[in-house]
């Protein structure tokens, strides 16, 4: 299968995708045109390896990649992404949180290692993967990429941007991996990465790929956990689930929302941010203003330029049903509290957002089922979380191994030159 250029000046196939992240012309992969599934495609399939599987054959079919789906989504996701009922009958929690750095980027991260690995010539030089993060994406693509043979990582984040956990699981790994404290935001980060990606002399001498939201290799197989919930959901006689998403980059949401375009059972999709409003401001007006972020207590959310609205912008997925809203901070806090009382359920700042939207829904008198999709375990924000319930929240063995690890990240000044030279220095 082939992909094309948002852009309209690059076309390729999927595995030429996965390898280079960011389009020649500078746009970003989608689809050439949608295959279309139904549940019976997925018959006797529940786990979610299983159902990724299915999902990514046809995107690899005719390439090197094609005898090894099944062997890639088993080494990948090895893990679960339960749909918890709660314990109003209409209301689920998607916890993707169970990966071993304990975000929903585990997912889309690791698959997209094990299809590089196998991909890399054994003689070829180091590939560079650099990514840009507001806080969960540099540890699980570190995790996945982690003395990988013929790789190397290269993780930017804010240095007073993210939790003091975020920032250990960032800084943590050593070996192939170097992690850079920069001294500004996240759109700084994703700045300085672009223009890394764009300095051709750079990249003859350091050869680079991506591995963030923009890379389609993270995309599609994140499609995996909508799939399997909606499935499991159908399964238990309900009708189209919908979800609420929290989302900064928008990487998240557009993979449900392309899940539904493949033709499976999902419903209406809300898009929920924090106190950064340039994705409810653009399907509010239709005018897309991206701004310098806002630092927020949801701060994996902290992205004033999304940069995957450029795939819903190029016209290539249907955004009806769809809805949005954001969240600021005061309310962040008054849900996780309330989200407690009423479920018993810890929830992280980021998951809380998608979880008053959920609220207001019902406030509303919707009585549907709606999914809340919880992308990162609240132990990630203990500074914030804990001082809310009163009391410490358990850290999961993954997450506690890499805690129990020495950190050290490098000082960058926020400046594409700086990162040049640290990319060229090794």
């Amino acid at each position: 299968m082939h992909v094309i250029s948002t852009r309209g000046g690059d076309r390729c196939t999927v595995v030429e995708a996965l390898q280079r992240g960011l389009a020649r012309d500078g746009g970003l992969y989608v689809p050439e045109h949608w295959l279309r599934f139904t549940p019976a495609d997925f018959a006797g399939q529940d786990a979610l390896c299983d159902i990724a599987a299915v999902l990514l054959r046809p995107f690899l079919a005719d390439s090197p990649l094609a005898g090894e789906v099944d062997a890639i989504c088993r080494e990948a996701l090895d893990f679960d992404t339960p749909l918890v009922a709660l314990n109003d009958g209409r209301t689920h929690l998607l916890e993707l949180f169970h990966g071993p750095t304990g975000a929903f980027k585990d997912v889309g991260a690791r698959v997209l290692a094990a299809c590089l690995s196998r991909l890399r010539p054994a003689d070829a030089a180091d590939l560079t993967v650099l990514v840009a993060t507001s806080g969960d994406t540099g540890s699980a693509v570190a995790g996945a990429f982690h003395r990988r043979p013929g790789f190397k990582v290269a993780v930017l984040f804010p240095e007073h941007g993210v939790s003091p956990r975020q920032k250990h699981l960032l800084s943590c790994f050593g070996d192939n991996v170097a992690s850079f404290a920069v001294d500004g935001t996240f759109d700084d980060c994703q700045a300085m990465v672009k223009a890394a990606f764009a300095n051709a002399e750079l990249q003859a001498a350091v050869p680079l790929t991506s591995a963030n939201s923009i890379s389609i290799g993270r995309l599609l197989p994140q499609m995996a956990y909508y799939a399997q919930a909606a499935l499991r959901h159908a399964r238990r006689g309900g009708a189209a689930l919908n979800f609420a998403i929290p989302s900064g980059n928008l990487g998240n949401a557009l993979a449900a929302i392309w899940v539904r375009a493949l033709g499976l059972p999902v419903g209406d999709i809300a898009i929920v941010t924090n106190a950064n409003r340039a994705l409810p401001d653009f399907f509010a007006s239709g005018e897309y203003r991206p701004r310098p972020s806002i630092a927020t207590i949801a701060n994996a959310m902290d992205v004033g330029a999304p940069s995957n609205l450029e795939r819903l912008r190029a016209g290539f997925a249907d955004a009806g049903g769809l809805h949005t809203l954001a969240v600021d901070d005061d309310t962040i806090r008054s849900r996780v509290r309330a989200f407690l009382a009423e479920f018993d359920t810890v929830l992280c700042p980021h998951t809380a957002t998608a979880a008053e939207f959920v609220a207001q829904r019902r406030a509303a008198a919707d009585p549907r089922d709606w999914a809340i999709v919880a992308t990162a375990h609240p132990a990630k924000f203990e500074t914030v979380v804990e001082p809310l319930i009163g009391r410490g929240v358990p850290v999961p063995e993954p997450l506690a191994r890499w805690l129990r690890q020495p950190a050290q990240a490098r000082p960058l000044r926020a400046q594409a030159e700086a990162l040049a030279t640290a990319l060229r220095a090794g």
